[in-house]
Parts: C-alpha cells; structure tokens; sequence
C-alpha cells in the first residue's frame, strides 16, 4: 500500500491535497463521469450536471477542475458553490439534471478532498455502475470533445445557482409542522465544523422555532477540531450544551451529510443514536399499509433492530455505502433507512444521508415526547459499540473470509461486504475502509468491555495489530 495512496471506489475519489489528488486528477475522473453520463442518457444530448462542494480551501480549486472536466466531457454544468452533499441531491432534482459532483473528502482531515458523484435521482451510482466510471478514469477511455464542438454543442457551458441553501430548507420545512416543533420550545447547540452546512442549518433550527447556539458557523473550512464527529472531538460542544442548559446538542461533518447527538446532561450519545431516533420518530407516526421496513448497512447498531421489532417492522441489511442504502430502501419500499455513522435516509426529503433531515426528526420527536433525550435513550435496549481501525495487507485482505469462518463457523455469517458474525447478543463486522487505506473492525454487545474483548480476539485471529486513530 502506497503512504499517498488515491482512494477509489463506491464513495467515490479521494487524495490528500497536492499528493494523490491534484487538479488534472479530479478533471480526468469528472470527465470520464460525463462520458458515462452520455452513454447512460443514449448520447441524445449534453448531460446536464449539477456541481458543489465543501468548505474546504482546497474547495475552489478542484471545483473549478472539475468544471472543467465535465465541459471538457460535452456537459452542460450548473455550479452551487458551497453546498453540503444533500443539497447538491436535492439541486439535481430542481434542475432535472443528469447528475452530481460534490467536491468533498466527508469527514477526512484538511489535507484531504475528493469528488463523490451522483446520478439522475440523486444517489451514488451503484457498485457496477462505479466500477465502469472507475474503469474510464483509469484507462483514460474518455476523449476529451474538442474545443470547436463544445462550443457548437451549447451556448454558454455553465450557470450559477447559489440557491441551494434555501432549496435544501424549504423541502424539509414543507414536511414538518414547525408549530407543533416550536411547541417544545427547545435551545440546540449546533456545531457545525465550519462546514458546508453552517448556514442552511441554522435556518432550519431557527424555521422550526428552536433557539440555536451556533459553534463554528462559517463555512470556512477552518476545522476547529478533526471534522470526524466523533466523542473525542466534540468536548467543547458537550461542555456548552451543559453551560447553556440545552436540550439538546449536533455535530455535523463537513459536508452535513453525518450527524451526531450529545443529550441534555452533555453526555457524548453519538453517530449510531442519531439513526435510531429518528427511526423511532418515524416508526411512531407510520400509517402505511403493511409492516414498515428499516434499511440499514451491516455495521449499524442493533438498535434499529430493537425499533423496528416494536412496531412490527423488519430491517434489511446492506453492504456499506450510501448507494447500497439507497437502493435497497427503493426496492423494499423502506420507511426510513440510513447507515450507523449518523448518516440517515429519509426518502419524502431524498435518497441520500443528510443531517438537516436527522435534525429536524430528532426535533419532532423531542417536541412530540416532552420529555429529555437521555430520558428517551434510557428505554431503548443499551448495547456498546466500538470501532478500530487497522492495518492491513493484501494477505489479510484475500485470506479473510476463510480465517474467520476457520474459527466462527458456527455462528451466522453475511459476507456482502467483508465478514460480519452475529451470535444472539453481539456481533463484529471486519472490512476494508472505502474512503481509508485502513480495514475497520466494528463490534457491539451488551458492553463496552464485551465488544472490545470481541474486537482483539479478531484481531488475533487475523494476526493483525491496531491502528493508531
């Protein structure tokens, strides 16, 4: 494994800034996106593509490469600027384009940016359908359109549309009853990372009648803390939920697409608690037809499981990533589904994880509820869940399934992506990273010492030692 490597795959490209991911990198994988874009439209026309990005410095640089990569392609682009993730889901919904690109590495330190891609509907494209975007960008298979024939092609190849803050809140406010939220007359502490979604966030807290105290605002890209919203980057948010008296506290990742939750006392919940609320919220008010369904990936929480079941509802399971998600909740006519990194799916907002949409769920319950947070999550089955980072190998990566099974074969085995092993009451799903040159080993149990004891006994079977985080 390279030291810089270029992270490729169904989260779409990523590089640290200057090393791996330089401008003609990201120009020559936008490119080889709108020539997939053509053939996926039957070459009828110029693609239509909706562009945003992150707030991070880097940003404007490989925004405008990537700009160039589509024209270069034949594409006709519409730039957003600085939009989060859902909201370029959403613009590509309103200009009825053809697909997406979003300028962003997540929730990966400064150093590093990316480009994720997304199609007609909304969500990344699917596994096959990457491979192929994967393959033209590899292969450098897409041809550039000569200059003279972009320009007989379309009049002007791009437009500006900076309306994608204001698009992205009015769809959620349309959804929910801002009175009835307004009703609980809660204080929320929102640390938004100088992230994307600084700005169209707080207009969605202040749209639904709550107070807002606001950390880290500009979407300056500035990161205060690592971006990653995780228990030892959020003290300060944890301290000023305790100082304000707040009922609540968020923490969003750079591009909005994640969220995590601090409770009234400011004790650190976390990402997995996020999706479990707000599938309690929906659960509570669905009124379709038949059993309602969760769809979530292999490493979220069993917690859903606990919601669905108290229902009456099931839960399907996917590999990671938000496309697997995605489609698998179209198929199965899903309720709500998401991923346990704070990543919640709610389809009447769209297909694709977004933190505004968690916000405004959690809300409602609260207001509907009456009642603290910590008060809520004290009645749902308590499990730990811990989550490593190692090493790995191309050894380790070939020989995993047969290792593990060597030794857990008797419990129930999903190899959809990686090895995940359930026994009655805990579980640990072994994969490699898709955004990290890492694999990630995900336990949870009844508790914290359980899982991790579950954890190192993987690792020992596997002959592979942590990495530092």
């Amino acid at each position: 494994m390279t030291p810089d490597p270029l992270m490729l795959g169904v989260s779409g490209l990523r590089g640290t800034v200057g090393g791996s991911l330089t401008p003609p990198t990201v120009r020559r994988y936008t490119s080889a996106f709108g020539h997939w874009l053509t053939a996926a439209i039957g070459g009828r026309r110029a693609p239509r593509v909706v562009v945003g990005r992150d707030s991070r410095p880097s940003g404007s640089l490989f925004d405008d490469a990537a700009t160039e990569g589509l024209v270069a392609a034949g594409c006709h682009v519409i730039r957003l600027g600085i939009a989060t993730t859902p909201a370029v889901a959403i613009m590509v919904a309103k200009h009825r384009a053809d697909g997406g690109v979003v300028i962003t590495a997540s929730h990966n330190p400064i150093e590093w940016n990316g480009v994720k891609v997304l199609r007609a509907d909304g969500v990344a494209p699917a596994p096959d359908q990457i491979s192929r975007i994967i393959d033209l960008f590899q292969s450098d298979a897409a041809p550039d359109m000569p200059i003279g024939q972009q320009s007989q092609s379309q009049q002007s190849p791009t437009q500006q549309d900076e309306t994608a803050d204001q698009v992205h809140v009015e769809r959620i406010l349309d959804r929910f009853d801002a009175a009835a939220v307004a009703s609980g007359n809660l204080k929320v502490v929102l640390d938004s990372v100088h992230g994307a979604g600084g700005t169209s966030t707080a207009m969605l807290v202040r749209g639904l009648g709550a107070e807002l105290i606001h950390l880290y605002a500009e979407p300056s890209g500035q990161f205060p803390h690592p971006p990653e919203p995780l228990r030892e980057h959020l003290c300060e948010l944890c301290a000023q939920v305790r100082a304000h008296g707040a009922d609540i506290g968020f923490a969003q990742d750079p591009d909005a697409d994640r969220l995590a939750i601090v409770d009234e006392t400011g004790r650190f919940l976390g990402e997995e608690y996020t999706l479990a609320l707000a599938c309690l919220h929906v659960m509570e008010r669905h009124r379709d037809p038949g059993p309602p369904v969760i769809v979530a990936n292999l490493s979220t929480s069993r917690m859903v499981d606990d919601i669905a079941a108290q229902f009456g509802g099931r839960v399907v399971r996917t590999p990671v990533g938000e496309a697997n998600v995605a489609d698998a909740m179209r198929v199965q006519g899903a309720a709500i589904g998401g991923e346990g990194n704070g990543g919640v799916i709610w389809p009447p907002i769209g297909h694709v994880r977004d933190s505004l949409t968690g916000i405004a769920l959690i809300m409602r319950l609260l207001a509907d509820r009456a009642e603290p947070v910590s008060a809520i999550v004290r009645r749902l089955r308590a499990y730990a869940i811990v989550k490593e980072k190692v090493a790995i190998s191309d050894e380790v990566v070939h020989g995993l399934e047969a290792t593990l099974r060597q030794r857990f074969g008797e419990q129930a085995i999903d190899v959809q992506d990686g090895v995940r092993i359930d026994w009655p009451y805990k579980w640990i799903h072994v994969r490699r990273s898709n955004t990290e040159p890492i694999m990630r080993l995900i336990a949870e149990a009844a508790d914290e010492n359980e899982a991790r004891e579950l954890i190192s006994e993987t690792r020992r079977v596997l002959g592979i030692e942590p990495q530092a985080s």
